[in-house]
Order: C-alpha cells, then sequence, then structure tokens
C-alpha cells in the first residue's frame, strides 16, 4: 500500500512539474512576443522602428493610398528632379487612421524630449503637426504647432509663420516626404530667425537623395520613420 501511495505521489508530482515548467515557456514566449510587437527603437540609419503592427499598417497605409509608380512617368517633384514615383502624401496625413498613426509614431520619437513647438513648411507639414499637436494634449504633453510659408501673407499680418511659435524656443519640424532637404531647411532658417533652436526634422518618407547630408551641413538630425527602400523603390 505505501508503495502505491509513493508510485502515486510521484505520478502527480512529475505531471505537475510538467504543468508548470510548461506553463513558465508559455508565459516566456508572451512576453517575448509583447516585446517584439511594442518596443520600438532606431535604428543607425535614423529610421524610426515602431511597434510592429503600427509600422506595418502605417507603410500599408503609404503604399495603398499615397505611393504612384509609372514606368513611363516623370514626376517632377520640389527639388526640381524628375521621378518615376511619387507619394502623394495628403492622402495619408489627412486621412483619419493615417494621420493617427503619424502622430502617434512622431510622439514616439518625441517622448523623452522636451520640445516646445513643432512645425515644418507649407503646406505638407500643416496636418502632420496639427495632428501631433491635438494627440500631445491627450497624452499630457501640449506641443502646439506653427508652419512656416513659402512667401509672406500679403493681407492681414502678413506674417511668415503662422500659428503658435514665439522666440528663444526648442522646436522640431516635420515633413511628409524628404528628397534633398532644401525644403526645410528654408522653414529651418526662418525659425532659427527668432532665434529658435532647430536640431531635428522628422520626415514620414525619406527618398535618399541626399537631405540627411544636407541637414547635417546645418547641424540638423533627419529622423524618417520610412525610407523608399521600404516599399522597394
Amino acid at each position: 500500500m505505501a508503495k502505491q501511495c509513493l508510485r502515486f505521489y510521484i505520478i502527480i508530482t512529475v505531471e505537475g512539474l510538467r504543468e508548470f515548467l510548461l506553463i513558465g515557456i508559455m508565459n516566456i514566449d508572451n512576453t517575448l512576443s509583447r516585446l517584439r510587437q511594442f518596443k520600438s527603437v532606431q535604428n543607425n540609419n535614423g529610421e524610426l522602428k515602431m511597434p510592429l503592427k503600427d509600422n506595418t499598417k502605417l507603410q500599408s497605409l503609404i503604399k495603398e493610398k499615397a505611393l504612384i509608380i509609372e514606368d513611363n512617368g516623370q514626376f517632377e517633384l520640389a527639388s526640381g528632379d524628375k521621378s518615376n514615383y511619387f507619394f502623394d502624401m495628403k492622402l495619408v496625413s489627412m486621412d483619419p487612421e493615417g494621420s493617427e498613426l503619424i502622430a502617434n509614431a512622431i510622439l514616439e520619437l518625441l517622448k523623452n524630449e522636451d520640445v516646445d513647438y513643432i512645425g515644418g513648411l507649407e503646406s505638407g507639414a500643416i496636418p502632420i503637426a496639427t495632428v501631433v499637436a491635438n494627440k500631445s494634449l491627450q497624452i499630457k504633453k501640449p506641443i502646439p504647432a506653427f508652419f512656416v510659408r513659402k512667401t509672406p501673407k500679403e493681407r492681414g499680418t502678413k506674417k511668415m509663420i503662422e500659428g503658435n511659435l514665439t522666440e528663444n524656443s526648442k522646436v522640431v519640424l516635420v515633413e511628409d516626404v524628404t528628397t534633398k532637404g532644401e525644403s526645410v531647411i528654408l522653414a529651418v532658417r526662418r525659425v532659427r530667425e527668432l532665434n529658435c533652436r532647430v536640431d531635428k526634422v522628422i520626415t514620414i518618407v525619406d527618398r535618399l537623395a541626399g537631405a540627411k547630408e544636407n541637414l547635417e551641413k546645418e547641424n540638423i538630425e533627419l529622423v524618417s520613420i520610412f525610407t523608399k527602400n521600404d516599399f522597394n523603390l
């Protein structure tokens, strides 16, 4: 009888240990999965690696709505260059889901930084800066927005900078698509005329056409959420 009880006890103990180990392994797998999904890091190329789900969703939305490819087409870019592909990014930055994903990505980049204002050159930066400002209030870290005109307004206040911006502030500039960086550098210089500090530009897509190098000459870091390589271009 004692031997039978001992045998029964050993079986229960082994089964219990096996179950305990299986539960432990499952918990480890779940933890690693969640870390892979939600951890946001930035790689050596200055590209944001968003949480996998959001990254894929935003990338798919850009590919579906904004990316136009014409093998025989020649789109003229703001830089003056010609290209057979074009990102009509306002179709994403002014889309309810797209704007939300963009705002989340930018605020993730800025979560450990003290930023007074966010803005950029008209018109691509306007919806981006606006949605980031709106979203920033929801997370209790308000960042007011502004935009820089390409030419002075001919009536009213005749301002070059519209919205919220004061002198001696720390500013981050945003762009929807960056090619050589010439457009955003115009905004940089206007903002610096107010003795504001600008050392970072965040772009949704970098076409890898020299913007990073040109901005480095202005002591500015270009941070891209995506590059053209993410769309096999």
